[in-house]
C-alpha cells in the first residue's frame, strides 16, 4: 500500500524541484532498510529518432534516441536496479518510419536495452504483419494482455506479461492497449479482439501477485491519460482496478510534471505517469520497497531530453 505522506515529488523541466511536507523523517530513515528499483520510461516516441530542429516553435532541440540512451546509461551506472520501459506508439511520425517501416526504431531500442514495451495503435499502421515482420529486430518483449491475437500473425508472439528479478525484488509488468476500433483500419487490425482492460488487469494481478509473489506490479498502458468520450482511460482504469501499483501511460501525449496518485477500488494508491511524446522527456520513478512491512515510498523526476543533460 502506498503511503500518501511518503510520496516525494520532484521534476526537472525547469530545475529540480522538491515537494515540501510530503515526506516524513521516519520515511527517510526507513529508506535505508528498503530495496530500491528505478523505473525509467518513455511513450509515444513516434519515430522521432533525431531531436526536433532547433527552430521548432514548441520542442526546439529536444529529444533524440541517442540522448535518451546517454541519459539512461548514466543512470544505470548510478543505480543497481533499473528497468527501462516504453508504453507504445514507437512507429509513425518521421521519414524514418516511411523508409524503414519500424526496423530502425526497433534496432535502436534494442541497442538502448529496453526491458519491455507495449503495443500502441500506430504499431498497426502497416497492419498486423507490419508488426510481426519487425519483431526479429527486438531483443525485448512487446507486452499486451487485452488484445486477443488468435488467428492473426501475432498469435503467440506478444506475451501478456513479463516478470523481472531485480536484486531481491520481483517486478511484474503487463500491457494494456486502447480499443482499436475507430483508430485502426479493419484490414490493419484483422480479427484482433479487444478485451476489457479492468477484467484483464484482475487476471494479471492474480497471476503476478498471488501466484508469482511479485513485490510490484507495473502496467504499461496505451489507453490515454483521460478521455472526453467515455472510453477507458488511465484515470478510470486506476480507479476501477485492484492491485496495480504503477501505471506508465501513453497515447494521449500527456506531459505530467509529477505523477498522479489515485485510489483504486480497494482504497489503495496507484501512481500514474506519462511523459509527453517524441522523446522530449524521460520519466523516472524511484521506488523503495519494504517487503516485510509491505510498504512503498516513491520519488519521481521528469528529465528534459536535451543536449546539455545527455
Amino acid at each position: 500500500m502506498w503511503n500518501r505522506r511518503d510520496f516525494l515529488k520532484s521534476f526537472g523541466l525547469g530545475g529540480l524541484l522538491l515537494g515540501t511536507g510530503l515526506v516524513s523523517k521516519s520515511a527517510f530513515a526507513s529508506k535505508n532498510k528498503m530495496q530500491k528499483i528505478c523505473l525509467l520510461h518513455t511513450n509515444d516516441l513516434h519515430s522521432r529518432i533525431e531531436p526536433f530542429p532547433k527552430e521548432d516553435p514548441q520542442f526546439g532541440g529536444l529529444g533524440g534516441f541517442a540522448r535518451i540512451h546517454a541519459m539512461v546509461e548514466k543512470i544505470r551506472k548510478q543505480e543497481e536496479q533499473v528497468l527501462l520501459l516504453d508504453a507504445g506508439d514507437v512507429f509513425q511520425g518521421t521519414p524514418y518510419f516511411n523508409f524503414f517501416q519500424g526496423e530502425a526504431e526497433f534496432k535502436l531500442m534494442s541497442k538502448m536495452k529496453y526491458d519491455a514495451g507495449n503495443i500502441g495503435n500506430h504499431e498497426f499502421d502497416n497492419g498486423v504483419k507490419g508488426i510481426s515482420s519487425k519483431l526479429k529486430y527486438l531483443n525485448f518483449p512487446l507486452l499486451n494482455a487485452n488484445y486477443d491475437f488468435s488467428g492473426t500473425d501475432l498469435e503467440g508472439k506478444i506475451p501478456p506479461y513479463k516478470i523481472f528479478q531485480k536484486g531481491d525484488l520481483k517486478i511484474g509488468v503487463f500491457g494494456v492497449g486502447v480499443d482499436l476500433e475507430g483508430l485502426v483500419e479493419p484490414q490493419n487490425r484483422e480479427t484482433i479482439v479487444y478485451l476489457d482492460p479492468v477484467d484483464v488487469a484482475d487476471k494479471m494481478v492474480h497471476i503476478l501477485k498471488n501466484e508469482q509473489a511479485c513485490d510490484l506490479v507495473v502496467c504499461l498502458s496505451h489507453l490515454g491519460y483521460k478521455s472526453n468520450i467515455g472510453e477507458m482511460c488511465d484515470i478510470d482504469f486506476a480507479k476501477k482496478s485492484s492491485g496495480v501499483d504503477v501505471i506508465i501511460g501513453g497515447h494521449s501525449h500527456t506531459l505530467m510534471e509529477t505523477p498522479d496518485r489515485l485510489l483504486n477500488r480497494d482504497g489503495e494508491e496507484v501512481i500514474i505517469n506519462q511523459v509527453g511524446w517524441a522523446g522530449i522527456a524521460l520519466g523516472r520513478i524511484d521506488l523503495y520497497i519494504d517487503k516485510k512491512e509491505k510498504t512503498k515510498i516513491a520519488s519521481s523526476k521528469l528529465l528534459r531530453v536535451e543536449a546539455s543533460i545527455a
